[in-house]
């Protein structure tokens, strides 16, 4: 075995109705002016309200900035720092998706004012401190809440990172029942993009760890077993919450074995078509596990039992990987979801072009069993098409 560092958030509150607790999780941090990062949908349907009348309740003064939107631009980052630095606040708390709570790591360092967003960008670049910092996700997905990354929209089709132990939140809140009004279609797109997260740390070249692989193990048997009765009966309290505990152990999974391959692909398409993350992940994953078999089979082969339990598995890792790329197809078509690029209206010309930008992204690239040329790339767009 190699060394290893695995790191993760301390603590996490798992239960229905727990984020009506997030006052008395924040005054006994010492937060007693809060700024919470949200979305204007988290506000428009009243998820907030309960966890505010507790804030209230504890004494906390609150500003909320509710300007966050999907694959947040810098704009919004440094909108943000100001309104802020203006409010004077001592804690952040993260409340809605991956960017709202992207964006509420990012502030809970810049805040400080000792470094700007520019000098951060990159792996261990953040050498201040942080405020404090709690995550409560209402979709389950990405898994931000337990991951030590921040990804900002820096142009009209490019991102970049923030990768740092420091962004990793100092409490958690894990709370269905902010999940339940989630379209089904969110909902199915969400939890294969964390399932995708599973897969990927489970076999990524570098930095693979018996602490990620326990997770993603146990994140796939929850969301696998779970998925299609959160997708299709969207009230399913048991359902949602092994939705979103399976989206946090992939979380934690990846944060500290990186995803690859799949992701590094899926960015082109949310970059120029502005594709949801975890439908891009999606579209490419089960033709990136067909390219990955000579490395990865057997790992696969380990993943398929735990995602098809029922299913008399063939002992050919081949063979078990195309049941599991064509389960994913299949997956993906039940549960209302696009399963090719073309039906993303994206023009078979622009395949090229994808799979240069795709080739930027060595930072995951790396990470992926077996090597991938421009070729491989292309390749890999044409067989999604």
């Amino acid at each position: 075995m190699n060394d290893f560092l695995f790191s993760v958030v301390s603590d996490v509150l798992v239960g229905a109705g727990t984020s009506q607790q997030l006052g008395d999780m924040a005054a006994a941090m010492g937060m007693q002016r809060a700024l919470i990062v949200t979305d204007p949908g988290i506000v428009k349907f009243g998820l907030l309200d309960s966890a505010v009348k507790n804030l209230e309740t504890n004494n906390v003064t609150l500003s909320i900035y509710s300007d966050v939107v999907a694959d947040p631009p810098e704009s919004v980052v440094m909108d943000a720092v100001a309104a802020a630095q203006a409010f004077g606040c001592d804690g952040v708390i993260g409340f809605g998706g991956g960017s709202s709570m992207d964006v509420a790591k990012l502030l809970a360092v810049l805040i400080k004012g000792e470094q700007a967003l520019a000098d951060i960008y990159g792996v261990d670049q953040i050498s201040a401190g942080r405020l404090p910092l709690i995550q409560v996700p209402t979709t389950a997905g990405t898994g931000s809440e337990a991951t030590m990354v921040s990804i900002i929209t820096t142009g009209e089709t490019t991102k970049a990172g923030v990768v740092s132990r420091t962004l990793l939140a100092d409490k958690i809140i894990l709370d269905a029942t902010l999940t339940l009004g989630l379209p089904p279609a969110v909902t199915a797109a969400t939890g294969i993009d964390a399932m995708v997260h599973a897969i990927e740390a489970f076999t990524t070249k570098h930095k693979k760890n018996p602490l990620s692989d326990m997770l993603a193990r146990e994140a796939l048997r929850l969301m696998a077993g779970n998925i299609e009765v959160a997708v299709k009966q969207g009230n399913n309290v048991a359902a949602r919450e092994a939705m979103l505990l399976g989206a946090m152990l992939a979380g934690q999974a990846f944060a500290n074995a990186p995803v690859a391959a799949v992701h590094a692909l899926a960015y082109p398409l949310g970059g120029n078509y502005h594709i949801p993350h975890g439908l891009s992940n999606s579209l490419v994953l089960p033709h990136v596990l067909r390219f990955n078999v000579p490395e990865a089979g057997h790992h696969y082969a380990e993943l398929a039992s735990i995602i098809l339990p029922n299913k008399t598995l063939p002992t050919d890792r081949h063979e078990v990987s195309e049941l599991l790329a064509t389960y994913f197809l299949a997956l993906a078509e039940d549960l209302g979801l696009q399963t090719t690029l073309r039906q993303m209206n994206i023009d078979q010309d622009d395949l090229p072009m994808l799979a240069e930008q795709a080739m930027l992204q060595q930072r995951l690239l790396i990470n992926n069993p077996r090597d991938v040329s421009l070729d491989d790339a292309l390749a890999i767009y044409r067989q999604a098409f």
